[in-house]
C-alpha cells in the first residue's frame, strides 16, 4: 500500500509518501518546509500567516511527490487536528480535493497520534501495549496504546504544556523563538543543582501534569535577581535547573505509570522529544525497569508528514477509518 500524507497543523508544510506491506514500511519521500524564519519576527506563530505560507508551498511540494493523476497512490492521509484552524484547513482542503478527484480513500489522522507513530519510522515497531509520553508546545499527555488505533488517555496537563513552559521561560530571558531549543542550549552550560524549582504534581498519584507554577517560580527567581539577569553563569544555572525540574517530573510520572500498567514498550513523542536530556533520562529509566524506550529520530520529532503517513497507513488497513471527502472538517481541539 502506498500512502500520500499531508501535514499543515502549525508552521511546517509537509508532504510524504510511504510504501508499506504488513509491518514493513519505508518512507519514499519526506518534504518539510519550516516557517520558523518567518514567525521568529513575531515571537510565535501567527495562524493566518502560517496558512498563507502553506498555500504558497503546498502545490509545488505535491508536484515533486505525486503524479497529477494520482497513479500509484492507494490512499491519502491528512492531519485533521489538533492545530491552528487556518493552517489545518489548507492541508485538509487539498487532501479532500485530491481524494475526490483521484477517487482514493481519505484517512483523517490526529496529529498527536502521528507523533506517537514517529517511532515506527526508523526502528522495529514497539510492542503493545505501548505507554506514550507526548510532550509538545501545546500538549503534555500520557497515553496507553493497546493496539493500532486503540488509545486510552491516562492524564494530561491542567494548564501549561511542558513545551509551552519552555517557550515562556525563554521569553523571560529575551531568547528568540522557538524558545525550547534556546533554553536547552543555555542549560548545557549550567548547573542544574544551583536552584531547586518545584516538581509539580509529583505528590499526586495520578498521570496529571501542571507546569504553570514552575514557570511562575522561575519568574520570581528572575525578579529577585534582576541585577544578574545578564550574567551568563546565572542565566545558564537558571535554565539548567528549570529544565531539570521538567525532565524529572516527566520521567517520574511516566515511570510511575509504567509500574502500574506494565507496558511492553515506552514511546517518547512530540516536539520536546528533541530535548537530549529528556531522551537520555527516559531511556535510562526504561533500562532500569527493563522496558525498551523508543525515541524518534531528531528530524521526526518536529512536525512532519512521514509520521502522519505511518498513522494513516495503519488506519487504512481498516476501511472504516476512511471518510467521505465532502464531509471532513478540521478539529483544532482534537485529542486522542
Amino acid at each position: 500500500m502506498r500512502i500520500l500524507a499531508i501535514e499543515t497543523s502549525c508552521d511546517e508544510t509537509a508532504i510524504a509518501i510511504l510504501q508499506g506491506t504488513g509491518n514493513d514500511i519505508a518512507i519514499e519521500v519526506s518534504l518539510v518546509r519550516s516557517q520558523i524564519d518567518i514567525h521568529a519576527a513575531y515571537g510565535g506563530v501567527i495562524p493566518e500567516v502560517a496558512a498563507r505560507e502553506h498555500l504558497e508551498m503546498i502545490s509545488s511540494m505535491l508536484a515533486r511527490t505525486a503524479r497529477a493523476d494520482g497513479e500509484g497512490i492507494d490512499a491519502i492521509a491528512v492531519t485533521a487536528g489538533p492545530g491552528l484552524a487556518p493552517a489545518l484547513r489548507v492541508g485538509v482542503e487539498v487532501a479532500k480535493t485530491l481524494a475526490w478527484a483521484w477517487k482514493k480513500p481519505l484517512i483523517p489522522v490526529c496529529h498527536l497520534e502521528g507523533h506517537i507513530y514517529a517511532s515506527w519510522i526508523s526502528s522495529k515497531p514497539p510492542q503493545f501495549p505501548v505507554l506514550a509520553l507526548i510532550v509538545s508546545g501545546g500538549h503534555t499527555e500520557l497515553v496507553l496504546m493497546h493496539d493500532h488505533g486503540n488509545f486510552e488517555r491516562l492524564g494530561e496537563t491542567l494548564d501549561d504544556a511542558a513545551g509551552e513552559a519552555f517557550d515562556k521561560v525563554a521569553k523571560m530571558f529575551g531568547l528568540p523563538y522557538p524558545g525550547g531549543p534556546a533554553i536547552a542550549a543555555l542549560a548545557e552550560r549550567g548547573d542544574s543543582k544551583v536552584f531547586h524549582f518545584p516538581r509539580p504534581m509529583l505528590d499526586r498519584d495520578d498521570a496529571m501534569f501542571s507546569f504553570s507554577g514552575l514557570k511562575t517560580a522561575v519568574l520570581y527567581e528572575l525578579r529577585k535577581n534582576d541585577a544578574r539577569i545578564h550574567d551568563e553563569t546565572f542565566r545558564s544555572n537558571i535554565a539548567a535547573s528549570f529544565q531539570e525540574a521538567i525532565v524529572e517530573t516527566l520521567v517520574e510520572k511516566t515511570m510511575r505509570a509504567a509500574g502500574k500498567l506494565a507496558p511492553k514498550s515506552i514511546v517518547l513523542a512530540g516536539g520536546v522529544a528533541a530535548n537530549t536530556v529528556l531522551r537520555d533520562r527516559l531511556k535510562e529509566a526504561g533500562e532500569h525497569r527493563g522496558i525498551p524506550v523508543y525515541v524518534p529520530a531528531l528530524q521526526h520529532t518536529l512536525d512532519n508528514a512521514a509520521m502522519i503517513a505511518v498513522a494513516g497507513y495503519y488506519r487504512a488497513q481498516h476501511g472504516e477509518n476512511a471518510v467521505d471527502p465532502l464531509t471532513l472538517v478540521v478539529n483544532p481541539n482534537q485529542d486522542i
